[in-house]
């Protein structure tokens, strides 16, 4: 089992907003994700543009339901799912993931937002949801690492609107929170994780670098949180948990199994980026 938060750890995440977790993979198993995401023919069909408003375009992949291949080996893990049933002080379920790919010299920003000013539109009572950020490379300020605004959250849901094809928080308001709260880069190592809260200020530059800088998004909602009316994300589903150990197993068969029939079983449902519609519903009240 992984090791508990201690009250440390919990109070951190109650006045930040985030808790950050160093090496939370090591470099075998970041190596089994990062090459099962480069060499992923359908991750990489099933990828879209989101424009930035600052003239680049953000790549990723989204999807709903684990799935029982290298990404849900992640997704299930129990030291991610542990740890985010304490933060969460509930059962969690799987709201989404998703694979963001800022590719070198052209990987576009995300504008300041909250995760939660998407997913209020989705039915979703309280913001008691989370995101992880895994680093899957290097994540520097070359290459537009995370940036966040450490106690943002406790400013409760900032009112948002498109920003080119995202929605971005109300830039007033985010321009005050800013001179009185701190702003940091989260530079990460491949395998650190960030865990944080869904009313977290966050955004991320444009990738200007001659480096990749891909990151995999875990995305949690709380049981006794479930929406109240569906969406294109998933009301309460449970949760099958994998021991840590899972994702050695599971890796190695992707790189070993030679029966495309098994391979495929194990592939994630994405979602149509058609059905995405966290940002447009946005535009109708800003028209």
């Amino acid at each position: 089992m992984s090791p508990r938060l201690d009250s440390a750890d919990l109070s951190n995440y109650q006045s930040d907003g985030f808790l950050y977790r160093r090496a939370l993979f090591d470099a075998d198993e970041i190596d089994l994700l990062r090459r099962s995401a480069k060499e992923d023919k359908r991750l990489d069909d099933h990828s879209f543009g989101r424009n930035d408003g600052e003239g680049g375009t953000v790549r990723l992949s989204l999807w709903n339901h684990p799935g029982d291949g290298i990404y849900g080996a992640f997704a299930r893990c129990e030291r991610i799912v542990d740890t985010a049933e304490q933060l969460l002080g509930d059962e969690p379920y799987h709201y989404h993931s998703k694979m963001i790919m800022k590719d070198a010299r052209v990987g576009g920003a995300w504008a300041w937002h909250q995760d939660y000013g998407y997913w209020y539109g989705n039915g979703v009572l309280t913001p008691n949801l989370l995101s992880v950020f895994i680093a899957v490379d290097p994540s520097t300020r070359l290459n537009g690492c995370l940036q966040v605004i450490r106690g943002s959250h406790l400013c409760g849901r900032v009112e948002h609107r498109l920003t080119g094809e995202q929605a971005g928080a109300d830039p007033e308001r985010v321009e005050h929170i800013l001179k009185r709260m701190e702003h940091l880069h989260i530079e990460m190592e491949p395998g650190d994780a960030l865990f944080f809260h869904s009313n977290l200020l966050h955004r991320s530059d444009q990738n200007r670098s001659d480096s990749p800088r891909w990151a995999m998004v875990c995305c949690y909602n709380a049981k006794s949180n479930d929406p109240y009316k569906d969406s294109h994300h998933p009301r309460y589903t449970p949760l099958d948990r994998l021991e840590d150990d899972a994702i050695r197993q599971i890796g190695a068969r992707r790189f070993t199994e030679t029966d495309p029939d098994k391979l495929s079983s194990d592939e994630v449902g994405f979602l149509d980026p058609n059905r995405d519609a966290s940002a447009k519903s946005l535009e109708a009240g800003q028209q």
